[in-house]
């Protein structure tokens, strides 16, 4: 509101001087104002030179280069100012001069001169104002200080700002004073200002003052006060409070630092315990995160707030304390049993936040129903005296709590410690959810690429075998990588790996399609590169039919088929790493194979290549995860490998362990599959061979050697269906092949009757009629045979059967009444060839399971 002024404050009142004065500095008027302000009457100013009765004083510093008052008045332009004059009686005035120049009728120039006294103008009353306003209400602390550095003068601001009263502060030094904060900065600060004149501003310093228990920030100017002839007499230290500036600052980089730190990778536990460490010390003495134990499974909680029965279930995840060697309330991942009644089953039931700012840690309600595990509460963090329970939720669903304690005497905690804790936990339950669902579908992944990957290796005679499977981190996903050892006809074996790019439970499906086709493939007996190629034209199919969806770009697979007998080893790769072949001698080197491209690119030709392995060699076939990873690269890798294979050892396991220890350590983020196989002979006192003229009168001799060898070999008890066998064979050989033909029989962990010859047609099984005379040869031979089926090369074909070493008796069939003697069942074979020329195997029903647990 205005307030009226009286005539004494306005410039033309009795306390305003008003004089008018010639070209030459003559007063030719003087009013009553003037008389009262400068103390010269009227008849005693008039006719006198304006410079005698307006004098300025001679001795102030900063009017001694000035022109006086009467060059003043005779300036055209006029004048206006301040001086400090002289009163008639001696004592100084401080005016507000204005000087204006008038001209009258004639020629004459005058000059009016106004002169008031600034203490009793506004502006004056505007000072003193703004002078009370600095001591009691400005929002800054103030300090004026002498030189040498003692206080003289405190404003209110400062003595709230340090909670420390004006009167200990007057006369004593500012370390003695506030021993908190940072003193001999600030006085360094000081000193210089003191020293150059020069003013400083905005330096920050960090401290403790008695007014508030956490650290203060503030920010401080600092200027020189001079005399009037320029010499310190001190200076004014202000201090601007920025605490709230800072603590909010450092609030949002507390947050920003937990964004980046959590949620880098897919791990429930460590997620839990990246949140402990996020909260310790930003906000909080000690924290302790505890989880549901479903989301720990990776299993999906239920909807909405917890029950008093899910909130019983939590587990501790994490801890983080300030204080050394402070374990967490329980053992990680142990159940922590908080009764119904403690604010941590409260927040998770209401689904609520709870801040507790005075905190009884005797109360029962904060500790566990188990008496061992409440005494170690009441040890933990002892002092603890504020305390916040967040519940972690994310999209709808409880996670777990997470418990926030203060020991330190930095006061309680505040609703906007609670706000801050709030947005701390809610990014970290999306991350948790997020590493839940993501083990959720990882272990569904897992399982599935394990039901799919052998459980153990087949029974065989060819190799000795021995595996590592090592599946990728929780981060890289669940691959595609698989093995086999698949045991073919004529006691030879097949060796596989692959890898299938990319990862999760799409590469793991077209995973266990790839291992099933390969089976497949294997039981018809193709050449390696024939397996390849299907293959290719069978990524080239699923690419077609999953489009983008199924992640899956190509694959890798190198296959391999040794036979004892020969010891000859035939290999092709489609883009995979070359097999390692280790001598008997340890020596180790890559095989030279033609690298053919990846399975997928579709129409491009592959190579087999086939060799000569010496008996106890070591076959190694690996993916290119045990070689390759950030920090290994594929040459490095292969030459490590070959350095531990090189090793001298004895034992297939030993040999994977070596190997694995030496590439692994790296836990590189792909998976990796590796595979041995140590080679054996079948001797010649096992394998027995004869050429079979293409003469019917052939096959009683045929049959008579096959007693023979069966005899040597102790196998008498097999002669009967082995001669059926052999007839069987060799007759249908005779009537529908050409030549050469060859019977060659194997001691295995089974026996092999083999008929080769220069024909590509393939019988398959038929039922005959009861009037039929023939078509029941191959019925009865899968009847006797374990096993039975046609295999093909480039000179022709080789039917075979496998019987088991036991004999396990016949069953008998009106059928066999119908012949006399075994000469009578060479005949049998009459009908039971057509040239279809398809490839076709029978076995007998009994399944095999070849699955090996990764």
């Amino acid at each position: 509101m205005r307030t009226r002024s009286t005539a004494a404050d306005t410039p033309l009142g009795t306390s305003t001087a008003v004089a008018v004065a010639d070209g030459a500095g003559v007063v030719r008027g003087w009013s009553e104002g003037a008389a009262k302000l400068l103390g010269h009457s009227i008849p005693e100013a008039l006719g006198r030179p304006l410079s005698d009765l307006i004098r300025p004083v001679e001795s102030a510093a900063h009017q001694a280069d000035t022109p006086d008052l009467a060059a003043r008045v005779g300036s055209p332009q006029g004048w206006e100012g301040r001086q400090i004059v002289r009163h008639r009686d001696g004592h100084h005035l401080d005016l507000e001069i204005k000087v204006l120049p008038l001209q009258d009728s004639g020629d004459c120039s005058l000059r009016l001169v106004l002169a008031s006294d600034a203490t009793r103008t506004w502006w004056w009353s505007a000072s003193r104002s703004l002078l009370e306003g600095v001591t009691h209400t400005a929002p800054v602390g103030m300090i004026m200080l002498d030189t040498e550095l003692r206080p003289t003068w405190v404003n209110d601001a400062m003595e709230h700002l340090c909670g420390i009263p004006r009167e200990r502060f007057l006369g004593r030094r500012l370390g003695d004073v506030l021993p908190g904060l940072d003193i001999e900065h600030t006085e360094a600060e000081i000193r210089q200002v003191l020293e150059t004149g020069r003013p400083s501003m905005g330096c920050e310093y960090f401290g403790h003052v008695l007014s508030d228990p956490d650290q203060v920030s503030y920010s401080t100017s600092c200027f020189r006060l001079e005399s009037e002839d320029g010499e310190p007499l001190g200076a004014c230290y202000i201090v601007l409070s920025t605490t709230e500036h800072y603590r909010a600052r450092k609030k949002l980089t507390l947050l920003n630092e937990a964004r980046k730190r959590m949620g880098g990778t897919l791990d429930i536990p460590r997620t839990a315990q990246e949140l402990a460490d996020a909260a310790v010390p930003g906000l909080a003495d000690h924290v302790t995160v505890d989880l549901l134990d479903s989301v720990l499974r990776g299993e999906e909680p239920p909807p909405g707030p917890a029950d008093a029965t899910t909130a019983a279930s939590l587990r501790c995840a994490g801890h983080r304390s300030l204080r050394r060697g402070a374990s967490p309330p329980v053992p990680l991942g142990e159940p922590c049993g908080y009764p119904p009644s403690s604010p941590i089953a409260r927040a998770l039931i209401d689904g609520a936040a709870a801040l507790i700012p005075a905190l009884d840690p005797m109360d029962r309600h904060l500790v566990a129903e188990d008496p061992a595990r409440s005494a170690h509460l009441r040890d933990l963090d002892l002092g603890t005296h504020s305390l916040m329970v967040v519940p972690i939720r994310a999209r709808g669903t409880t996670l777990g709590a997470v418990t926030i304690g203060r020991w330190q005497p930095k006061g309680p905690f505040q609703p906007d410690d609670l706000v801050l804790a709030e947005e701390l936990v809610g990014h970290a339950a999306v991350c948790i959810d997020n590493a839940r669902r993501y083990t959720h579908e990882h272990a569904a992944a897992l399982a599935l690429q394990r039901s799919l990957l052998p459980r153990e290796l087949p029974e065989q005679n060819a190799v000795d075998a021995a595996y590592r499977y090592l599946p990728a981190d929780m981060e890289a996903g669940v691959g595609g990588d698989w093995f086999d050892v698949i045991p073919l006809s004529g006691a030879r074996v097949a060796l596989v790996v692959g890898d299938v790019v990319g990862h999760g439970i799409h590469a793991a499906a077209t995973m266990g399609r790839f291992r099933a086709a390969v089976q497949t493939l294997a039981d018809i007996d193709l050449a390696p590169d024939e397996v390849l190629a299907h293959l290719d034209d069978m990524v080239s199919r699923i690419a077609e039919e999953a489009g983008d969806e199924s992640g899956v770009t190509g694959a890798t697979c190198l296959y391999a088929v040794y036979d004892p007998v020969s010891r000859l080893c035939t290999l092709a790769r489609a883009g995979h790493p070359s097999p390692v072949l280790v001598t008997p001698s340890g020596a180790a080197r890559l095989m030279d194979l033609p690298s053919g491209p990846p399975l997928g690119l579709g129409g491009l030709p592959f190579e087999s290549t086939q060799m000569t392995v010496p008996e106890g060699s070591i076959l190694v076939l690996y993916t290119d995860g045990l070689i390759h990873s950030s920090s290994l690269d594929a040459d490095q890798g292969v030459q490590q490998l070959l350095d531990a294979l090189s090793a001298p050892q004895t034992r297939l396991e030993d040999v994977c362990d070596a190997a694995v220890g030496k590439l692994w350590a790296n836990r590189p983020g792909d998976d990796a599959a590796l595979l041995l196989a140590r080679t054996h002979a079948l001797g010649e006192d096992n394998v027995a061979s004869w050429d079979i003229p293409k003469d019917s009168v052939a096959v009683a001799p045929a049959r008579t050697e096959a007693d023979r060898q069966l005899a040597a070999w102790g196998l008498e008890d097999l002669a009967f269906t082995t001669e059926l066998v052999v007839s069987e064979l060799v007759t249908n050989a005779i009537r529908y092949a050409s030549e050469p033909i060859r019977l060659r029989m194997i001691r295995d962990r089974t026996l092999i009757c083999e008929v080769s010859d220069g024909s590509s047609t393939s019988p398959h099984l038929r039922h005959a009629r009861t009037t039929d005379e023939g078509g029941r040869g191959l019925f009865l031979i899968a009847q006797f045979a374990q096993r039975w089926g046609t295999r093909y090369d480039r000179n022709g074909k080789t039917i075979w059967s496998e019987q088991p070493l036991q004999p396990t008796g016949l069953a008998y069939d009106s059928s066999f009444d119908a012949f006399a003697d075994l000469d009578a069942l060479g005949d049998l074979g009459a009908h039971d060839v057509e040239d279809t020329g398809r490839e076709s195997r029978q076995d007998k029903p009994p399944p095999r399971s070849w699955s090996v647990a990764s």
